[in-house]
């Protein structure tokens, strides 16, 4: 069975286990929706909210996708962290497709980069066991010229966060070349999840999608570990510097030891049509005293 069969049949296995689950997506958000799957160790949240599903195609004859989480890097008060965005990709290849998306940059929200340098990993094979990745060349095994070494580690958890989603699981990733053991960036053959806290920036917004249209009312959702679990959130106008002409608030499920899912609805029909920004914050007990909330925001269409 081939590295991509064995994909498409963990794949295919997820659907059955998330079919379940009561918590729907929005039309503007492609998460998943919420379900148990099988972990090797870490936290429960990525089995939850970075499982990958299998969508039916919309005519006959036409690829199948699958939507899974792709990490990128942005800038919080604590320093480069990572942010996430659900993306569809071709289920034929899933892992593939989102580390193509992932060491590119490619991402939706202009806000997101990457840490990678030009080219791309290869050679994907997803277990129960291990993920193997191969890097292109020999150049990868050691850091760039300019990258430190916390850019370094930050990168391969842009790689592992990635891969384990995709998986679903929180497995090990073994790095190799030519089918050889090898090393990423000089940090070592295997290797494995940092705490979500140490790593992800402390707000993550997951709904509305960067560029999305909304009208009347719309559901705002995402994860974020924020004091007392409080998440607030404003509406700019404009971009993510213009004027506050809404705020509110959404409670997570927790806060501190990991990330949490926050949701919340947000009405938007008594604001004129035209452009605005969708900003969820994390709360700020020292009043301006600190470096300052985390934010994530996405550009909306009110219409």
């Amino acid at each position: 069975m081939t590295a991509r069969t064995c994909l498409a049949v963990l794949l295919a296995a997820s659907v059955v286990a998330l079919a379940g689950c009561s918590e729907d997506p929005t039309a503007a958000d492609p998460a998943p929706a919420s379900g148990s799957t099988t972990h090797t160790g870490g936290d429960s949240q990525d089995a939850q909210e970075d499982g990958a599903t299998v969508e039916p195609s919309e005519s006959p004859g036409t690829t199948d996708t699958v939507t899974v989480p792709v990490y990128f890097v942005g800038d919080t008060p604590q320093g480069p962290r990572l942010y996430r965005e659900f993306r569809r990709v071709g289920a034929d290849d899933p892992a593939a497709e989102a580390l193509a998306l992932m060491t590119s940059g490619d991402a939706l929200d202009p806000d997101y980069g990457t840490l990678y340098p030009q080219g791309s990993f290869a050679d994907i094979d997803i277990s129960d066991e291990v993920i193997r990745v191969g890097v292109p060349d020999q150049s990868w095994t050691t850091a760039p010229k300019g990258m430190s070494s916390d850019e370094a580690r930050l990168a391969a958890q842009q790689l592992v966060y990635t891969l384990q989603g995709v998986a679903q699981a929180r497995t090990r990733v073994q790095i190799e070349l030519d089918g050889a053991p090898a090393d990423l960036f000089g940090l070592g053959g295997e290797l494995g999840n940092d705490p979500e806290t140490d790593v992800r920036a402390l707000v993550n917004v997951t709904a509305p999608e960067e560029g999305a249209a909304v009208s009347g009312s719309f559901t705002a959702s995402g994860v974020s570990s924020s004091f007392e679990a409080t998440t607030p959130w404003e509406i700019r106008q404009g971009g993510a510097d213009g004027k506050v002409v809404k705020t509110g608030f959404s409670t997570a499920e927790g806060w501190m030891d990991k990330l949490y899912p926050w949701k919340t609805e947000v009405d938007v029909s008594g604001l004129a049509p035209g452009r605005y920004t969708f900003v969820a914050l994390t709360d700020d007990p020292s009043d301006g005293e600190g470096a300052g909330p985390t934010e994530d925001s996405k550009t909306i269409t009110v219409t």
